[in-house]
């Protein structure tokens, strides 16, 4: 007890090398058992009282002071960021993390089902020597938090959620391994055009705030705007096409079509498979039959096989597209409002991020019908095969019929 508070009441006026001195010299003093005793009275570690000893019985302290007085430490001294030694540690562990990811992915904090423990012990059966302390300071650099449940929902979600993840991103990797392109696509909430209030705020001039209309009635002659996305897992790249009046099968596909044609083929050029994650609703739903026979349009257009893999209802915000390019879309024109077409498509265009996320967008000026209905006799005709695991889910489509 006595230590302690000699050690609280030295602290403030001794650095790192004089803290470590009088520590290591009071374990000295006490003999068998001091280290242990000094090092819960000061709350230093062993090791840093064992490398004080050995200053001591070495005279290194009176050394390494004598070259610069002003220094805390020998040149190099300290111990190595564990990312240094490990280049790919956090890209590890993140894979470990993301297919089991929960919460809202808008949000800049994520949470994971795994404990840090079961995460430490995954890690080092991967070679990794990290621990579980270690692994919780890396979740927080990645920008996870331990959060508690929250009664916000209704209804019960389906047996096999969890599992659809994993078989997604399994899929998603034997994909990426082969350097075959895996998009996500998903339709953005469409954005009424005109002077109208747009969420969030931006840096103005005091007293000169963008004044926009005082109600949110939609100008028939403006329209509005329907942006459907598609983006590149694997490079963190984007396409939007800005739609300007119904988000139907036909524009999703045709968005595909547009992105492959402008990105997609550049960056696959030797590509005969495309895997395509998409939410089990809208346009691009399980059930949608539209969707399909587009999707075999296309996959005959470009002589490819496509597969799709649907997730689960109730899970669209897991959509990678949500929160890798969405949500820096909407940061992006945060405040602002949108005039014009050209106005979403310019700030759609201009979206970046320091992780290097590009998008590229166009205006979609294709009077898109809806209620088109397909009999059953097409979707017989379809070269489509599902998948052994929940097939109204899996599926993919040749480009032979």
């Amino acid at each position: 007890m006595r230590l302690k508070q000699k050690y609280s009441i030295l602290r403030p006026y001794l650095n790192e090398t004089s803290i470590r001195a009088c520590v290591a010299a009071d374990a000295i003093t006490l003999g068998r058992g001091g280290p242990s005793l000094v090092a819960r009275a000061s709350g230093l570690s062993r090791t840093t009282i064992y490398a004080g000893i050995r200053e001591i019985n070495e005279n290194k302290a009176k050394e390494s002071t004598s070259l610069n007085p002003d220094r805390i430490r020998r040149t190099g001294g300290g111990r190595k960021r564990i990312t240094e030694s490990y280049p790919n540690l956090l890209q590890e562990l993140e894979k470990l993390v993301s297919p089991v990811t929960r919460g809202d992915p808008e949000s800049p904090l994520c949470w994971t089902c795994k404990s840090t423990t079961k995460l430490a012990k995954e890690m080092q059966e991967r070679g990794f020597k990290v621990s579980q302390p270690t692994v919780w300071m890396l979740l927080d650099e990645l920008g996870y938090s331990m959060q508690s449940n929250q009664k916000t929902r209704e209804g019960t979600e389906h047996p096999d959620r969890d599992k659809q993840f994993l078989y997604i991103a399994r899929k998603v990797e034997g994909f990426q391994e082969l350097n075959l392109p895996v998009i996500s696509v998903d339709t953005k909430k469409k954005e009424l055009i005109g002077r109208f209030k747009n969420a969030g705020k931006e840096w103005v001039l005091k007293g000169c705030p963008e004044e926009v209309n005082m109600h949110d009635f939609a100008d028939k002659e403006l329209g509005k705007a329907v942006p459907y996305g598609v983006y590149d897992l694997t490079y963190n790249q984007g396409w939007v096409s800005v739609g300007i009046n119904h988000d139907t099968a036909e524009f999703a596909v045709s968005t595909i079509r547009r992105w492959w044609r402008q990105m997609g083929s550049r960056r696959y050029p030797e590509a005969r498979e495309l895997m395509i994650t998409a939410d089990g609703g809208g346009s691009n739903g399980s059930r949608v039959r539209l969707w399909k026979v587009e999707i075999q349009k296309m996959a005959q257009e470009l002589k490819m096989t496509i597969h799709v893999s649907h997730f689960p209802p109730g899970t669209s915000k897991w959509n990678k597209i949500e929160h890798r390019m969405f949500s820096h879309i909407t940061e992006n024109w945060r405040g602002r409002p949108l005039e014009s077409h050209a106005v979403v498509v310019n700030l759609i265009s201009n979206t970046r991020t320091e992780k290097g996320l590009t998008i590229e967008a166009e205006l979609d000026n294709t009077p898109y019908r809806t209620g088109i209905k397909k009999p059953d006799e097409e979707m017989e005709a379809l070269s489509i095969t599902y998948d052994n695991f929940h097939g109204e889910w899996n599926y993919k489509i040749a480009h032979s019929i």
